[in-house]
């Protein structure tokens, strides 16, 4: 089971209403909206999924991470290394 199970239909929620922003972004651009406008709408979509991405990264350390350090080994290193790289995708971008 994934860290954010227990959140699913949350994130379905915050997925569905970035899906929903986007379409409003593609709306604005086939009529020819103002740049600034539109550029404001694909931020504030960025921002959402940003939310969403900090809110399962916080649900895959407190659940897959911190379960995987309790039984040590080799699989705590992974899950740590997993974590990682998927902060650094996000800070990159």
């Amino acid at each position: 089971m994934n860290g954010y199970s227990g959140d699913k239909d949350a994130f379905l929620q915050r997925m569905r209403r970035v899906e929903g922003q986007v379409r409003g972004i593609a709306k604005m651009i086939e009529d020819d909206k103002y740049c600034i406008d539109v550029l404001t709408q694909v931020s504030a979509a960025t921002k959402a999924l940003e939310a969403v991405a900090l809110g399962l990264l916080e649900d895959h350390l407190r659940h897959c991470v911190a379960q995987a350090a309790a039984e040590g080994g080799e699989i705590a290193d992974t899950k740590v290394a997993e974590a990682s790289a998927a902060i650094a995708r996000l800070v990159k971008s």
